[in-house]
């Protein structure tokens, strides 16, 4: 079974910044959309972001939007989703997945909690 991994995920204090990537080491990420979603204890997993294969097209969540950027380098076989201004509401569990038509692969998630 093919998956991603996650990393950079972390305790973090509210207004703080943190990256986190997401990469396969056994398939090329080239061609799919790679996207994040993340759950909350107690919450419905939620879209947060996700990014074309050229990386030419990207969508945020409103809740993220002007506080998340997410990028791609092909080169690194990696999808980034820098996270600033970050909230305590903003706890959660992040996955990464690809998609390409039917085929969609999924990360085992980071966990980034925000507190004081």
């Amino acid at each position: 079974q093919l998956q991603l991994v996650e990393s950079g995920g972390g305790l973090v204090q509210p207004g703080g910044s943190l990256r986190l990537s997401c990469a396969a080491s056994e398939f090329t990420l080239d061609y799919y959309a790679i996207g994040w979603f993340r759950q909350a204890p107690g919450k419905e997993r939620e879209g947060v972001s996700c990014i074309s294969s050229s990386g030419g097209r990207t969508a945020y969540a409103d809740s993220v939007k002007g506080r998340f950027i997410i990028s791609r380098d092909n080169a690194k076989n990696t999808v980034y989703l820098q996270m600033n201004s970050l909230k305590p509401e903003d706890t959660a569990v992040y996955y990464c997945y690809a998609l390409r038509g039917a085929t969609v692969y999924w990360g085992q998630g980071t966990q980034v909690t925000v507190s004081s």
